[in-house]
């Protein structure tokens, strides 16, 4: 790294936007940026995957951008953290070491941070799995950290293969991790409400069917709208 560079924490996203985005997935979020036209659609590398995938992540994000295992820049940012954020660790995908195992992730979970997203291994599978906090990784590896510095905090990321910027929300869930930026926040939210929506419809559709095919009824026409059309076009 080329100097120290740690930057406050970015302000918190409100607390009535985020309830709507709870009621949303990753993957419905993905789809809604693909239709604005958000390169990538905010979608994370498919290697970047949850330790325990029972566990929700949903948070602001604050960010660390650091290589080779390196850890110095991740402890920093844990214990300047406050309760509300996704710490989003721009790892350079290194597998050597791990980054952090499962003291450092419990310190951040005492601290209240809402996830741990790195872009590189992990160690201690089963203590992190069992700690409150929602860990994201590409992998597992042994070998301990270095501790070498500064590294960057709180400055524009590459993480998994998406731009993150500090302040912008962090999603995951048992699908992988999707990032929405924070001035796209409501056009987002709109588009993914509708596609939550259809996704409702096609839900009693699909029901609807079986319920007629069990009890001998005529069958309605399952196939969505747009298969129909692309087959006609066909």
């Amino acid at each position: 790294m080329e100097k120290t560079l740690y930057n406050p924490l970015p302000e918190l996203i409100p607390a009535d936007i985020l309830k709507r985005f709870e009621k949303l997935s990753p993957a419905q979020l993905c789809d809604g940026m693909e239709k604005l036209g958000i390169p990538r659609s905010g979608c994370m590398d498919a290697s970047l995957m949850p330790i325990d995938p029972d566990k929700i992540m949903l948070g602001t994000a604050c960010t660390v951008d650091t290589m080779e295992g390196d850890n110095f820049p991740i402890h920093v940012a844990i214990y300047q953290g406050k309760p509300g954020y996704v710490l989003v660790v721009a790892g350079k995908g290194y597998q050597d070491r791990a980054y952090m195992g499962d003291l450092m992730a419990g310190a951040a979970a005492a601290i209240g941070l809402n996830g741990i997203v790195i872009d590189g291994c992990v160690r201690d599978k089963h203590g992190l799995r069992d700690l409150s906090i929602p860990v994201y990784s590409k992998g597992f590896m042994q070998r301990s950290p270095s501790k070498k510095g500064p590294g960057r905090i709180n400055t524009e990321v590459e993480c998994g293969g998406v731009l993150v910027r500090p302040g912008d929300l962090v999603i995951g869930d048992y699908d992988g991790v999707t990032v929405v930026p924070r001035d796209m926040l409501e056009k987002v939210l709109q588009a993914a409400e509708e596609k939550d929506a259809y996704e409702a419809k096609r839900r009693e559709a699909i029901a609807d069917y079986e319920d007629c095919r069990r009890n001998g009824k005529a069958l309605p026409n399952l196939a969505p709208k747009w298969v129909t059309e692309m087959l006609e076009k066909i």
